[in-house]
């Protein structure tokens, strides 16, 4: 199977990741201050609530990733200098994303030294473009809704505040597209895939994501009660659905369940494949009831605009042309998304994918092959390979390939032991198979 690479783009994006996460939180402390300052307490309360809770979901599936390696698996300085009772302990402190960050860093500037250690470092960038992807739906996704709330209810829809509006939805399906690229890292011909794909899918995106947030802060802007109410009830659905898909991503079972309700969280905003085999129908069937949903948030909107206080005053026309335009956003990304998948998207077998598991133990580690060789040829070779190498592959050391082609004798391969990311390969192979 292709072996990973970490290319200086990647490098580049981990880094600009990290500098993005460092101004959110200034700007988060400085939306805090705003909210203190104005005396809005309500609204400091909502916000407070949404970054004290993100932060702690992420940081909860930090630790429960970690927990599942064993200690002779971390390849970094980072990790190996620190006990499992720092490590639980920093995430306590909420500093779990930045462990990482350091981690794929330091990697990334020793990766002439070892492909072990940039498999490891690929390894860490797709933990990594999950945990942002959780963050963005947990945290940014509602925070723009809340913004957008503010402006309605305040009548603040100036030019400026459009485009703030729109570069934080802009920021929203940019995090989803580099959540993309991390898949695309399974493509056996990454190289080949054009950027026109990845614009497309950022397009089509910001579309869907856009519409649903405006829908929504639409709706909670004349009904600011009704909208926990709403998304309580719509949360109960999904999460019984991401339960009903019977999901395989974590090692434990109440890891598990924590992802399912994150799953029922992202889906209050976004598709996402959680689910094995085609997925065209669960697909077709969540987009109509998302439809469904925005088109009655958007009349309920239209139907409370009136000039009796203490609504805004909007001209009816105006309403429905902006209620109109919201519901027909979402139907051009569901066009957008068509041609995606039909013009870029690859369909491919589970085969077909980077980082195969043929021989190995334990939730990470896989043996791969040099060169792209048929699965038949890999299963041959691995059952050719003697059963005692099968217990060596559960280590890391660097000088595993030269124990086993000691212990195989003439004629068994000398396997390459890589880093593979198991839980994004799963996403991967719900995505392009």
């Amino acid at each position: 199977m292709g072996v990973f690479k970490f290319s200086p783009e990647d490098f580049l994006f981990t880094c600009l990741g990290l500098v993005l996460l460092l101004l959110d939180i200034v700007l988060d402390i400085v939306a805090v201050w705003d909210f203190y300052r104005e005396e809005d307490y309500a609204t400091l309360c909502i916000l407070l609530l949404l970054l004290v809770g993100s932060s702690v979901l992420v940081q909860a599936f930090s630790w429960l990733w970690y927990s599942y390696e064993d200690e002779d698996q971390r390849q970094t300085t980072v990790d190996k200098c620190l006990s499992p009772f720092m490590l639980k302990f920093l995430h306590v402190l909420q500093l779990g994303m930045y462990l990482r960050h350091a981690g794929v860093v330091e990697l990334s500037l020793c990766r002439s030294s070892s492909d072990i250690r940039e498999a490891v470092a690929v390894y860490q960038s797709h933990d990594l473009s999950m945990l942002r992807l959780i963050e963005t739906f947990s945290e940014s996704a509602p925070q723009l809704v809340l913004m957008l709330t503010i402006m309605l209810q305040s009548g603040e829809l100036g030019p400026v505040t459009v485009l703030k509006a729109c570069g934080s939805a802009s920021a929203i399906a940019f995090s989803v597209t580099m959540y993309h690229r991390s898949l695309r890292s399974f493509l056996p011909d990454k190289e080949k895939q054009r950027m026109m794909s990845s614009a497309v899918y950022f397009l089509w995106n910001l579309l869907l994501i856009s519409s649903r947030l405006a829908a929504l802060a639409l709706f909670a802007s004349v009904l600011p009660c009704f909208v926990f109410a709403h998304f309580f009830c719509s949360w109960i659905v999904l999460f019984f659905f991401a339960w009903w898909s019977e999901t395989d991503f974590m090692d434990s079972p109440c890891g598990e369940w924590l992802y399912r309700a994150t799953v029922g969280l992202i889906w209050y905003f976004d598709w996402f494949n959680v689910a094995d085999g085609r997925t065209r129908y669960r697909t077709l069937l969540y987009h109509g009831y998302m439809l469904v949903d925005i088109f009655l948030l958007c009349s309920l909107w239209c139907w409370k605009m009136s000039p009796d206080p203490p609504y805004l005053e909007i001209p009816p026309l105006y309403a429905v042309i902006t209620a109109v335009s919201v519901v027909a956003a979402y139907i051009l990304g569901l066009l957008l998304k068509m041609l995606y998948y039909r013009c870029y998207h690859p369909n491919l077998a589970k085969e077909e994918l980077k980082g195969d598991a043929t021989v190995g133990q334990g939730p990470t580690m896989l043996t791969t092959f040099s060169g792209d060789e048929p699965d038949s040829s890999i299963s041959s070779a691995a059952n050719e390979v003697p059963e005692e190498i099968h217990l060596q592959c559960i280590s890391l050391n660097e000088d595993l390939d030269t124990d086993v082609a000691n212990r195989s004798g003439p004629g068994a391969p000398a396997p390459d032991l890589k880093r593979c990311n198991k839980r994004m390969r799963k996403l991967a192979e719900n995505f392009y198979s």
